[in-house]
């Protein structure tokens, strides 16, 4: 047995009460009340790296949730790998859909049910301790750097400033990446592409305080029905988005990227029943690896006002409120998308209710070429462990802060996922297999070794 293997076999079980330790860490980022949270689970991070064998390691301040910076360089004449992980996590609700605490975790039929086992704490930990079973078999081949960040669910704000003040710091020769997923546990993928993103919330305000609806009700514009009308229009009945110009930089994918795009291994079928629905949505003329691989969407994300309690109140709200993102492709600039749909949304009011529109976050999208050194490096990781050479594929998700590390550190970066559309990440009893948490770090080393050789 291959010495690295033997390591992480060995101290498997340890590798996974330590991911528990981190996960324990109720570490969610867009909410106040756990600040002090996230400095523990960074610290928490930079003793793992220490125990690791990192020639240094330090939680470095930024204007939000800190950043753990870590290191290990061998010969500064090899290759260098710049890991970038986050620690933080999306919030748990709703609390009372889940089958056992978020953040007491739990394995069940084989995976962790937890939040972040999957995004990304069960990802990221991987990396420590791949990086770990190399270090203490005195098996490392290459410079390692570690950057942890504590926004990425809130729009990684403060990172980009980070890596302008770091550069040098920063320098490698790729960025790894595992944020994303694998088409099946059988099923290897590499993702080479990722969806931009732009966020808003948006509020809508009718008369100066709630109403009783019997009295006024037909004769005042109701902001809840005037925001959903307003919504509802934003896309067509073909499922075309209507925001004029919002479609002027669309790369069109070739018929035969499109082609070999739908080679991956989709049922149809089990896409369905893994999520509870009879039918599948989205923009006419494309598949449903094109809708969430190459075409842009637009989603409302949580919308509120007026009176959710429990029994009745008749009442005519003042206000009503919505989150809505829309996902974005290759060449459309978020920025420019923002600006688009707030000039829209404010232009389509009717003179009865007021709109504000504010941007919360936003972020390029990602296109990774398949003839780089680190992508063969990646391709023959998988072979190696999985036995079945990874399929390149597009992920509908967003990871708002790689084209930034391109833009900022012009450096690429590869995207090693080994979650699963089953994982139910953002979601309630979000989960993780065991054995892709194992066979995760044990791939990662094999990238190591063969990016050595490239």
């Amino acid at each position: 047995m291959d010495n690295v293997k033997k390591y992480i076999e060995e101290n498997k079980d340890r590798f996974l009460q330590e991911l528990f330790g981190l996960i324990r860490i109720p570490s969610i980022s867009s909410q106040s009340e756990h600040k002090s949270d996230m400095l523990k689970a960074a610290e928490y991070y930079k003793e793992t790296f220490l125990n690791a064998g990192v020639d240094r390691a330090e939680v470095m301040p930024t204007n939000g949730n800190p950043i753990v910076y870590a290191e290990k360089i061998i010969d500064p004449a090899k290759p260098t790998v710049l890991v970038y992980a986050h620690y933080d996590v999306m919030p748990v609700d709703p609390i009372n859909l889940w089958d056992s605490p978020p953040f007491e975790p739990e394995i069940r039929d084989g995976k962790i049910y937890a939040r972040g086992a999957d995004d990304d704490k069960g990802q990221g930990f991987m990396h420590a301790k791949a990086f770990e079973a190399l270090v203490k078999t005195d098996s490392l081949p290459v410079n390692v750097k570690f950057m942890i960040e504590g926004e990425e669910e809130v729009g990684s704000v403060n990172l980009p400033e980070f890596c302008e003040s770091h550069k040098e710091m920063l320098k490698a020769d790729v960025i790894l990446v595992s944020d994303t997923g694998m088409i099946a546990s059988d099923i290897p993928s590499i993702t080479v592409g990722l969806r931009g993103l732009a966020y808003w919330q948006v509020e809508v305000t009718g008369p100066n305080r709630d109403l009783h609806s019997g009295l006024f009700g037909g004769a005042v514009a109701n902001p809840i029905n005037i925001l959903s009308k307003m919504i509802a229009s934003i896309t067509d009945d073909n499922n075309h988005i209507t925001i004029p110009g919002f479609y002027d930089d669309v790369l069109e994918v070739s018929e035969k990227e499109r082609e070999m795009l739908n080679k991956a291994p989709f049922d149809e079928k089990e896409y369905k029943n893994s999520i509870g629905v009879d039918e599948l949505y989205g923009e006419t003329g494309y598949t449903t690896i094109e809708r969430t691989g190459i075409r842009p969407s637009f989603d409302v994300c949580g919308i509120w006002g007026g009176y959710t309690g429990e029994g009745a109140k008749t009442v005519l709200p003042s206000k009503a409120f919505a989150k809505v993102s829309s996902r974005l492709v290759p060449n459309q600039d978020h920025n420019k998308i923002a600006k688009l749909f707030q000039d829209y949304f404010t232009q389509i009011a009717p003179k009865s209710v007021k709109v504000k529109v504010e941007s919360l976050h936003g972020g390029q999208a990602y296109v990774c070429p398949i003839d780089f050194p680190a992508y063969a490096a990646a391709e023959k990781a998988y072979e190696k462990v999985y036995s079945k050479i990874p399929v390149p594929t597009r992920s509908g998700g967003s990871i708002p802060i790689v084209s930034d590390f391109e833009k900022i550190l012009g450096v690429k970066t590869i995207l090693m996922g080994f979650g699963l559309e089953s994982d139910a990440i953002h979601s309630p009893n979000e989960n993780y297999p065991l054995s892709h948490f194992y066979k995760g770090i044990e791939t990662i080393t094999w990238f190591y070794r063969y990016f050595a050789k490239e």
